[in-house]
């Protein structure tokens, strides 16, 4: 088995902290789930840690991320209520494409055409969501494209870990 990385989810409600796995060779990264397919979840590091020792797994502390859903739901549904910094969206859009893949669900941008991929490759730049970025900025059209694929992504995770929800 892969190393296995502490992925901390946190929202105004409730911090969970999930297992992510990168993908060896091809293989895509994903979250760990259960016999039943459901995400595996836990109240703190020390209940992960707990499991991964219980069933031999290699678990490795450093690099551990954490990603602030709350945030994210804030810029999505309240476009005009603060900024947000680009890597936050990018992190949560790896996020919820890794949630899509260890669901095995539907993608999340089906299909992913040029809007998803121009926006895409402007997060990188880290001024995406800056007006002053030039033809770095996100425009109006990717902007929607954005919010509409982190909705999408927060309805599944509110699914798939209904008790924590990202209110």
């Amino acid at each position: 088995m892969a190393d296995c990385y502490p992925y901390r989810i946190t929202s105004r409600r409730n911090d969970l902290t999930l297992i992510w796995r990168p993908g060896e060779d091809d293989a895509a990264d994903e979250l760990v789930v259960d016999g039943e397919g459901r995400i595996l979840a836990f109240p703190h590091l020390e209940a992960l840690r707990a499991f991964c020792d219980r069933n031999g797994w290699e678990l490795v502390p450093e690099g551990g991320a954490t990603l602030d859903l709350g945030l994210v739901r804030r810029w999505v549904e309240f476009p005009g209520h603060g900024a947000v910094p680009a890597g936050l969206l990018l992190d949560a859009w790896n996020f919820f494409e890794d949630l899509c893949h260890s669901l095995k669900a539907t993608p999340l941008s089906s299909p992913r055409g040029r809007v998803h991929d121009s926006a895409y490759e402007k997060i990188f730049g880290g001024e995406a969501l800056e007006p002053t970025a030039g033809e770095g900025a996100w425009t109006e059209e990717e902007t929607a494209a954005v919010r509409g694929l982190l909705r999408a992504g927060l309805g599944l995770w509110e699914q798939a870990v209904p008790e924590c929800g990202t209110g």
